[in-house]
């Protein structure tokens, strides 16, 4: 599988496009059947882009993704489970939030001194409102109490780790790429689409309803530190790391850790 990239101008939500099969280089061919692929995180002004990709990469969307519940991960998702016909896809505990996405992180729903703050200002920057935003018709949700499920759209196959401690429903999407096929060409395990649990030199905060510190350090304790270190991180917001690289530099991971 290979994991294909588009950043949304609102917080740099980076949306991730996991496709089935072939390699970078058969990614790049127009021409075949259309293989299958799940978009995941698609925060506020990616769906023209991912759509464009779709096209370009001869790809069919089989469904729509969230780590968490979070708008700025899931602000798009309505406009691409109807453009394709798929659902929205993610954990039980986080599906309330879509419903009443501004009152879950403990803003003003609607408008007002709440989402006047950074977020606003950043849908304000695109053109957006937080009017504009619109719930996904079609949601499924899965249920990771008892450990990682495997989630499984067409011929695209994730194994979802519950990630607790951001979002009550935080989930890793864990991708076995096989070998030197990550998209920085490094040979790796595979590739961890880490949501806002890790980034590369921190960790997601907590401080906003439904995170909870403690839970945090148990989820880095036994669940990050415990990934394969080869895996590449592909975080919610910023730049690719790897396992490895937090494990031995990341110090919310060390303190969990000690």
């Amino acid at each position: 599988m290979q994991v294909l990239q588009v950043v949304a101008p609102v917080f740099g939500t980076n949306c991730c496009v996991v496709v089935a099969g072939g390699s970078s280089a058969d990614a790049r061919q127009d021409a075949g059947p259309r293989r299958d692929c799940v978009v995941v995180d698609p925060g506020a002004g990616v769906a023209a882009e991912v759509s464009r990709l779709v096209e370009r990469h001869g790809l069919r969307p089989r469904a729509v993704l969230a780590t968490h519940g979070h708008v700025d991960h899931t602000w798009d998702a309505a406009d691409l489970c109807a453009r394709y016909d798929v659902p929205l896809r993610l954990h039980a505990a986080d599906a309330y939030r879509l419903a009443d996405p501004f009152g879950s992180l403990g803003l003003a729903a609607g408008g007002g001194p709440g989402v006047s703050d950074a977020l606003a200002a950043a849908l304000a920057g695109t053109g957006r409102r937080p009017g504009d935003y619109r719930v996904p018709r079609h949601v499924e949700t899965f249920d990771g109490t008892g450990g990682p499920v495997e989630v499984v759209a067409g011929a695209v196959r994730l194994a979802g780790v519950p990630a607790p401690g951001h979002t009550q429903g935080s989930t890793l999407f864990v991708l076995d790429d096989g070998p030197g096929t990550a998209d920085d060409g490094d040979a790796a395990a595979g590739t961890v689409l880490a949501g806002d649990v890790l980034f590369a030199g921190g960790v997601g905060r907590t401080d906003l309803p439904g995170g909870d510190a403690a839970t945090m350090t148990r989820t880095l304790r036994d669940v990050v530190a415990r990934l394969d270190p080869r895996l590449v991180v592909v975080p919610g917001h910023g730049p690719r790391t790897t396992v490895a690289h937090e494990l031995a530099t990341n110090p919310f991971l060390r303190r969990a850790a000690g």
